[in-house]
This record gives structure tokens, sequence and C-alpha cells, in this order.
């Protein structure tokens, strides 16, 4: 704490003594509960409390000094709590740190880290560090002992503290720590004065000890306090004596002297101590990290810390959230994200809303002062007319109506709200300001139990009470759970709870109004088959979280408190949850209401309205996330038979609820999705009430803002939003996690479902009819083929037969789309098929154009269909090998058919074992070779030709592929070369003929000279023919280049060299002359394979110096080299 750095100057003047009685007596012992305590100190603790020591001094002319004595001693806080809370962050509620985890947020509040101080101070105090404690007055003074550590000393710090009325005012500890909350050592002194006050030395004011001395006595005090502090306070004594030695001096001029340890006087406000500038400061240093390093948790913390000051009723909350909002306004991000037209991140959009929340909070505390609410309002209105304030909803801010509007709104109503001004963080504490609690049905309905309509009124319509007497509170919903709120946040859980009560009575009432109102339209509504939303501001997601708050409040009456956070153990940073117990509804009858079925019903009637989906990323992001939030409250509740009842009960109201129930038969095309909602209902239901449970969750399946489009195709991918929905602007930006949550849905049932064909098959139609993502559909259909086969037990056919309908379903969604997974899918639907059985694998061989390209249905298919590990798996007979080998045959001819490019190598190898299948795909193979096919492809069919056996086919395809083929003058590094060689070796290996047949198609095809003298080379090296081709005669001589065909790929071959030589010399420079010099030395190697080469090389050489003669070193070269 700051001052912790500098405690303030006397308070009041003291003038009047205190009575001369000079007794003695010490304050009575405490805490004895065998012995009624006395009138004085009954009295004396109130006065305490309630008044500020000069009203008593001014009340009373005479006040004995032992009535004084306990005045004083019950001034100082008597709960450890309130020392807790000014030392430490909040003490979590089960209930907050369950909303904190669901919130994906930090790590779980509570533990010791974040009570350090308290903690410290407890364990200083149960060590005996505390010593030399004096209480003077209104004054505590003490030191405390720091034991010492390996690196640091042991200190000694003084502690002094003032206190008035039970708060403490100003504290001041020799420690300099600078912090929000009181140090260690102001926690020790504080704790020593609260549990060991009879062994604390009590005086009187210091004003009362000086004024029983007489002036020689005061000169000895005088004197010997200079002495002992002379360094300290000599020139601060010889500055006060010049003063009242100075007749005209200030000092003279008032009457009296100020006293620091007299207690507070009738002006001075009554509030804990609070470091403003600590305040300040520690906020602007978590909001410059930018959420980083933990900043998001521990503003967090201080929001969690208001709303504790809150419900101690501590003028401080509200102090201390001006100081917060001050410095979130001043934040410089704030006119950065304005000027870039960027939101800000979702972090710090959850703690402009918690902000915003908590100033509700503050504005309608029912006992607030009207100035206060002025006051709050002035400045509310001078944060909220900034530019850079944030607005309620992220980038649009006009569409929600007015905290103090009902729901109905007229068209009128709708048509003047698009003029609506913007609304921030700040409007709904605004009009909030325009509330107030002296509505007399109001005041009776949360002062009382038993607030009842007479018996008389009961049968008859009222809009105070339901038929049944009970109160009913109509007021616009959100605004009316904000009331609750306030009242628990400020310390009133009683009177939250009988307004919550009477709002969970009236949803009742309106829930069943709607119904019989429903009834009478259903037949019309169906018929027509559309629907439109009456409720314009959804319950779930709105921004005072009216149904979280009901829930939390009706909860927190049946919590079952372990023990209390005030316990000085160690505590886990692992909270229990929470465990809660039926109580019974004050002033109710029915045996089978209590807070708990309360909470369950409210919950289940916000999840369960219909409501249309926000604009806005933010607005639709908070509506999923606050769901996510109930839901993980309502999961912590142990179902029993009175919770599953109310289950049961809801859930049928809600099948029933038509246009009002998100669950109802026909909803409107933009309402929000109920697939998270139904999904936890689904797995509360299913033990009790299997049907009740499907139902529900097949109801909810339905994600309608797609399905009323005629959009087909794949909409997995994000770019197909736009097309979706085209009529929305802004867009469904959460429709990615809103289909995922679907898919847990689906996934959901299918596993609860496994072994039951019947509702296997229902699950299965409302994922065809429902689902429009490949993706997801894939997904499903992963996770019913690990369901379904379990490592350890055979797996469940009913389950892998659905896998394998969704699998299917996939291939059909994506065999015409992108989609990167392809692969992935194909390969997974075949291993599905073959778990099922080798019916399956015969199925998708024989329809195979319906859900595969071909060049999936050879590669992929059919290859591990017919492999090897396939037949082991299954275990095949011969007929079963020879079904599936002749499916794969027919589709190996069907796809090279339809695509001859990337099958026939694949249809070739399918049909090895049939002659007339693997004729078949051969003369396809030639048949397409003059039209689509590549030299590549073609190339790689010769290949494996030859290396099955047939050389002249292997030829044949060679030459067709040389056909396709041209290779220019400078491409020697062209990945086609090897193959080009390979074919020449081929044709030289079978024959003259063949050879012949050959070199033409090779020297129109080639121009490069480098790769043209190769084949030249290799064919003069071996006689031709050496294959060995039966029924042919092989001469054995070596063939000559002066003689076809040998002499035509010679000439072309020195026709290449001369034409790359002059090509190469138009653009070459000094550093590849060298290159240029071996280039020519190959060239004459080739030249004097010919009769006259020599005699050609000459004349080429001579011609080169000739035209190229500017390039003098090159040709110096030349001739160094070939004269």
């Amino acid at each position: 704490m700051a001052e912790e750095r500098a405690q303030p100057t006397a308070k009041r003047l003291c003038s009047r003594p205190f009575p001369a009685s000079r007794s003695s007596q010490k304050p009575a012992p405490t805490g004895r509960t065998h012995q009624p305590e006395s009138l004085l100190d009954a009295s004396a603790k109130m006065v305490a409390e309630k008044w500020p020591f000069q009203q008593v001094e001014e009340r009373f002319s005479r006040i004995p000094e032992p009535v004084q004595r306990r005045i004083v001693y019950w001034s100082f806080p008597r709960n450890e709590r309130e020392i807790c809370m000014y030392s430490s962050f909040n003490y979590y509620s089960p209930e907050e740190t369950a909303a904190a985890a669901a919130a994906g947020g930090a790590a779980v509040p509570g533990d010791d880290e974040n009570r350090l101080p308290f903690r410290r101070g407890i364990k200083l105090l149960e060590s005996g560090c505390v010593e030399n404690v004096l209480q003077v007055g209104f004054h505590l003074s003490g030191t405390v002992t720091e034991p010492g550590t390996q690196s640091e000393p042991e200190m000694i710090y003084r502690v002094a503290i003032s206190f008035d009325r039970c708060k403490i005012t100003s504290v001041t500890c020799g420690c300099g720590n600078k912090d929000i909350f009181y140090c260690a050592h102001v926690v020790a002194l504080s704790l020593y004065r609260i549990r060991k006050a009879d062994q604390v030395k009590l005086r009187l004011p210091i004003s009362e000890t000086l004024f029983q001395m007489n002036r020689d006595q005061l000169q000895k005090f005088i004197q010997y306090l200079i002495t002992a502090h002379h360094t300290e306070v000599l020139p601060t004594a010889q500055k006060l004596a010049d003063e009242i030695l100075s007749s005209n001096s200030e000092i003279n001029q008032v009457h009296g002297a100020p006293d620091p340890t007299a207690g507070a006087s009738i002006d001075d406000e009554n509030c804990w101590h609070l470091d403003e500038e600590q305040v300040r400061e520690q906020v602007k240093q978590f909001l410059s990290q930018g959420g980083y390093y933990g900043s998001g948790k521990q503003l967090n913390s201080m929001f969690a810390k208001v709303r504790e000051m809150l419900k101690m009723r501590d003028s401080n909350g509200a102090r201390m959230l001006t100081l917060i909002t001050e410095q979130f306004m001043a934040d410089p991000r704030l006119s950065l994200w304005r000027q870039q037209g960027t939101g800000m991140t979702d972090k710090c959009r959850q703690l402009w809303d918690e902000l915003g929340a908590l100033w509700v909070c503050i504005v309608l505390n029912p006992h607030c002062k009207p100035d206060e609410k002025v006051s709050w309002l002035r400045q509310l209105k001078k944060w909220n007319d900034m530019d850079v304030c944030p607005l309620e909803d992220g980038n649009y801010g006009n569409e929600l109506p007015n905290i103090t509007n009902a729901l109905p709104q007229s068209s009128n109503q709708n048509q003047e709200s698009l003029a609506r001004p913007r609304r921030t963080v700040f409007t709904r504490a605004m009009e909030a300001c325009d509330l107030h609690w002296q509505d007399s049905h109001l005041q009776r309905i949360i002062s009382s139990d038993f607030y009842a309509s007479p018996s008389y009124q009961r049968e008859s319509e009222s809009l105070l009470f339901n038929t049944h007497g009970q109160p009913l509170w109509l007021e616009h919903v959100p605004t009316a759970c904000a009331r609750v709120d306030a009242l628990r946040s400020h310390g009133y859980p009683k009177e939250a709870l009988r307004l919550a009560v009477a709002i969970i009575n009236t949803l009742r009432l309106q829930q069943q109004r709607q119904l019989e109102i429903y009834k009478h339209q259903k037949k019309e509504l169906l018929h027509r088959g559309v629907t439109t939303i009456t409720n314009l501001e959804g319950w779930v997601g709105h921004p005072l979280d009216p149904i979280g708050c009901l829930f939390v409040t009706l909860t927190e009456a049946c919590r079952l408190e372990d023990e209390s956070c005030m316990d000085t153990a160690d505590t886990s940073s692992d909270l229990k949850p929470a465990t809660y117990q039926h109580v019974a509804v004050s002033g109710y009858l029915d045996s089978n209401e209590s807070y708990l079925t309360l909470a369950m019903e409210v919950a289940l009637m916000g999840m369960g309205q219909q409501r249309v989906m926000p604009e806005g990323l933010y607005a639709q992001d908070k509506v999923c996330r606050n769901e996510e939030q109930i839901i993980f409250k309502l999961q912590e509740l142990e179902l029993d038979e009175m919770l599953v009842q109310v289950l049961r009960k809801q859930s049928v109201i809600l099948l029933e609820g038509g246009p009002f129930s998100g669950l109802g038969e026909v909803i409107h095309r933009e309402s929000v999705p109920m697939h998270t909602f139904a999904k936890y209902l689904f797995s509360a239901l299913l033990p009790h009430d299997a049907d009740l449970a499907y139902k529900l969750a097949l109801r909810a399946m339905r994600l309608p803002v797609l399905e009323s489009t005629s959009h087909a195709g794949d909409v997995s991918h994000p770019h197909h939003i736009v097309s979706v929905v085209p009529s929305r602007y802004p867009r469904w930006f959460t429709l990615g996690h809103l289909e995922s949550q679907q898919c847990e849905l689906a996934s959901t049932m299918l596993t609860a479902a496994k072994g039951d064909m019947l509702r296997l098959r229902t699950v299965l139609e409302a994922i065809r009819k429902n689902i429009h993502s490949s993706s997801l559909i894939f997904k499903l259909a992963q996770d019913a083929f690990k369901i379904a086969t379990p490592a350890d037990i055979p797996p469940d056919i009913t389950l892998l037969n659905v896998a394998l309908e969704l699998g299917l379903q996939v291939m059909r969604m994506t065999l015409s789309t992108l989609n990167w997974r392809r692969r992935e899918m194909v390969r997974w639907l075949v291993t599905c098929a073959t778990e099922v059985g080798v019916r399956a694998l015969v199925s998708i061989l024989q329809s195979w154009y319906t859900l595969f390209t071909p060049t999936e249905a050879t590669s992929i298919v059919a290859a591990t269909v017919t492999s090897h590990n396939t037949i082991l798996r299954l275990n095949l007979d011969y007929t079963q090998r020879e079904e599936l080998a002749s499916c794969a045959r027919t589709l190996a001819l069907q796809c090279a058919m339809k695509d001859p490019q990337n099958c026939a190598l694949s249809a070739l190898t399918l049909c090895e074992k049939d002659h007339i299948a693997f004729e078949t795909a051969y003369q396809i193979v030639i048949d397409a070779a003059s039209t689509g096919m590549t030299y590549s492809q073609l190339f790689t069919i010769a290949r494996y030709m030859e290396h099955r056996g047939y050389p002249l086919r292997a030829f044949k395809l060679a030459s067709l592929a040389m056909t396709h083929l041209n290779l220019a003058y400078n491409q020697d590094t062209h990945p086609a070369i090897n193959d080009v060689l390979w074919a020449c070796a081929l044709s030289h290996s079978l024959g003259k003929n063949e050879l012949a047949a050959i070199i033409p198609l090779v020297v129109k095809s080639v121009q490069c000279a480098t790769v043209l003298s190769d084949i030249l080379r290799r064919c003069t090296m071996t006689a031709p023919g050496l294959a060995g081709i039966p029924g042919r005669r092989n001469s054995g001589k070596l063939m000559s280049t002066d003689k076809a065909p040998l002499r035509q790929l010679l000439d072309a071959t020195i026709g290449a060299y001369i034409n790359t030589t002059h090509s190469r010399l138009t653009h070459i420079s000094p550093r590849h002359y060298g290159e240029f010099i071996e280039f020519l030395s190959k060239a004459r190697e080739t030249f004097l394979m010919a009769q006259d080469g020599h005699i050609q090389f000459a004349q080429f050489i001579d011609n080169l110096k000739q035209i190229y003669k500017g390039k003098k070193k090159l040709m110096m070269l030349v001739r160094e080299r070939f004269g």
C-alpha cells in the first residue's frame, strides 16, 4: 500500500479536556459466550460503530472514563473478513469459479498467491512476530519482525494504524510496500488487535493525558520527546514554538490543538483507507500489458474486489470502480482502435462488459442517496459522450431496446429504433439511474416472504398476483434481473431471492399464456411453415446476463459451505466443485418447489427462448459463450428426482412452445440454434426418459439459416458463408462454431444409440437432412467408426453401417468440389468398408462413379481392395477374392476409358492377371495415345510394358511418346532425356529395323547436340538386336555411321552442334569461354565419326574465325586448341 507512505496529520482539533477521572480499570475480557454482554459494552459497540467521537463529545457534557475506554476499545474493526478484503484479492465463490472456468479464463482464482498479504500476515501473527502493541485513542501502533532468509536479514518494521467507527482510515508501514492492498505487517498488527484485544495496552487519546499534566510535567514531556527524536522533530518543534510565541500567528487564532489519536470529527467521511494513486497505477499497468502476462486475470480480480466491497456495503466499491473506469477510458488503445477502424480484442471486450455491468449494480443500489446517484449519472454521461467510449455490442450499437422498455414493440417503434443514438457500455447504467425502488408492490415483494393476495381475489386475473396468490413483477426481464443482481451485490441476499422468485412466477405465467395463444394459431402456423420471432432481444448473451443472474442468486441459497475462506490452513489451487441441497422457497407450501428447482427451471426457460441471432461478431460470440457458461453451471447440479421432474416438464413445454420456443415445431430462419442446449438436455434426460431425449435432440438438429437456401455443394469453408446467407449483413460470423456444435449433438446421439438400429437410422436421417458441411459429416463418420470398433471387443455392426453411410455421403458431397482432405476421406472410406465386410467393398467398387474420381478409384480404392493386407484382414476364400478382383478389373477398364491419361497404368496393373482385360486396357492406351496422353505418361507405360516382358509393345508406346516430344538445343537437362535414351536403347536392342524406325523420330524431336551425340555413341558401341527376339536372325556386326540409319543421326548431330555453336556465340560472356572450348572439343569428336569429318570440322573452325573475328580473345583460344 502506498503509505504505507505518509500518515495524514490530525483529523480534528481537541480543546475540551477529557474527564479528570483517572480510573485504571482494564477492559473486561470479551468473547466468553458463557457471560452475558454488559449493557455498557452493548451500547458502546453501537456508538463506536455509528457515531464519530466528536459527536459523542458534543452530545454529552461529561463522559465517564470507563465509557470512553469502551467506545475506544470497540472502535477498532471486529471482522477479520474486512481485513482480508483489503489485503487480498477476492475470495471466489464456487459459482464465480465455475463461471471463470466456463469462460476459458486464466487459472482458477482463489489460490494462495492471490491472497498472499493476508496469509503472510496470519503466519507472522502466529509466529509471534508482533510486539510492542499500543493503542492510544484511535491510533494503534506496534512492531512486526520479518524473519530473515538466506538472502535477506531479519527486519523490524514499525506499523501505525488509524481507525474510526470500525474502519481503518490510514496505515503506515516501514516496509514501504507499494500496492493497492495492505501489506502483511499491517495485517499482522490488525489481526493481533482483533484476536488478542485483551493483551493490547489501551490508553485514552493523548490530549487527555496532556491535560492531566502541570506546566513542569508538560515542559519535561516536550523536552524528553525532542531529545529522543531531536534529529527528526527539532526543526518542527522550533517552528511551532516560534508560531506559538507570536501573538499574530495563525496557530494562535485557532482554539485547541490537533490530536491524531482523538478519533474522527463529524464532517469526516467514514470509509476504509484506499490508496487511490496505487489503484490508478496498477490498472494503468495492467491495461498497458494488453491482456498478456495475466493482466486480464488481475483486472478481473479487481472487478471481483469491487463486488466484494459492494456486498460488504463498503462505499469504497463505487470509489474504486470510478478509479478503474477513469484508467479504462484513458487507455490509448481506444483512440488507436477507433482511428484504424478495428475492433478491440475479445478479452478486452469482456472486461468492458463487466465494467458496464458493475456500474448498473452501483446505480441500482436500493439505499443510495439521491445526490450520489446524480453524481454518478453526471460522471457516466461524461464518459458516454467521449468519442472513444466503446459501444455496447461491438460495431453495432442501435438494435437493442431501451432498458426500461417492455419486450413487445410495435412496427413503428422498430422503425424509430433505427434512428436511436448509439449505445455505449455505460448506456444501461445511465438508463438504470431512472429506475427507483419506491413502488409499493416492489417494496412488499422484497420485504416479506409471506406477501400474497387475499384468497378471495385469487380466481380473477391480476397484474400483481398469479392464481395462487403469489406476487408477480411485470417489468422488462433483463431490467428486473438487474435489480436482483443489485440486491445480491449490495448484501441483500434475502431480498434478491424474493424478487427472483416473483420474476420466475411472472415468466411462468407468460409461458403459460404463450402456450394458450399458440394453441389457437398452431394450425395456421404449421400450414404456412413460417413463424415470427416475438423476442426482440434474447436473455442469453444479453449485456445484463439476466438468466445467469437469477441462476446464481437462487443456487447461492442452496450451496453447502465446506469451510470459510478465513481459515488459516493452506488452500489448494483446485477448488472442489460446489455442492447443493434443496432449500424450500420461503413462504411456499409446495414441497416440490425449492430454490434449486427454480434455478433449473429459469435456466431452461432462458436457453429455450426463441430469439433472433444478433448482428456483429462480438454479440454473436457472446451468445455462444453465455450459453456455455450457463450449461457449465447446470452440469454442476446433481440431478435428483425433483430436478428431473423440472427437466421433463420444461422439455415438454419447449417442444410444444411454438414460436416462443427455440425447440418449437416451426422456427424463424434467423433463430439462434439450440444445438448446445439440446446436447445438455439429451445427456441429462437420456437415463430418465430416452424417448423425450431423442425427440428433443432430433428437433434441435435443424439449422434454418442454411436450410432455407438453395445453395448446393460443400459449405465447409468460410467462403461459402457469403453465398449461404446472401440476405444478411452482417453475416453469421459464428456459423462455423454453430455447425460444429450441431455435429457434436449428432455425435452424442450416435454414441448413445449404439446397437439400436431404429434410433441410429433416425439420427442418420437427421444428419443427412440438416448437416451441410462435408468436413463435419466426415468427422461424424470417423467418430462413429471409432466408437463402433473398440480395441478389445468385437465391432458394433449397426454403428459401423452408419459410419459407412455417412462416409458415402461425404464422398458424394465432395466428388465435384475441391477439398484438401479428399484423399484422406477416400482412404478412410475403404478402411471403413473393409471393416463392414466384402459386400460393402463390392458395393463401392460397382458404384465408384458416384463416389470417386477415376484416379481415386484405380490408384487408391481398387488397389487397396485387392491388396494382400485386405485379403488377410477379411480372410477371404477363393470365390470372394475372384469376385473382388473381377469388380476391380471392371472398374479399372471403366476408369481407363474415362480418364486414360491418369488411369491407364493403374488399369494395366489391376488387369495383369486376366489376359483379356489386360489386352483391352492396352488397346485403350493405344487409342488414347494419339489424342490426350503426354509423352511422360506414354514413356511410363512403355517402361512398365518392358518390365512386364512386352518389349515390342514398349517400343510402340515409346515411338508414340517420341512424336509428342520436342527437345530444344539448350535443354540438355530436360527430364525426358533419360526416357529418350531408354527408348533408343530399347530400339537398338530389338534390332536394325526398330532402330531405323526410331531414329527419324529422334532426329525430328531432339535438337540438343549433346543428347544426339550420346545416342549416336551408344548405337555404335554394340551390334543391334541383342534382345534376341524369337524368329529373328542377328548378324552381330556393328553398324556403320556411313550407312542408314546412323548416317541420318550423325548428320543431325553435326547440324545440331553447328546450330548450337552459333546460338551460344551470339550472347557468350568471357567467363563462359572455357566451357565453350570444351563444347567444341565434344563437337570435334562427333565430326570425326564421319569419313571426311576432319575436313568438315576444319572448315567449321575457319568459318567461326571469320564470322566472330571481333571476339579476339575467344578466337585466340580456338586457335590454340584447334589450330
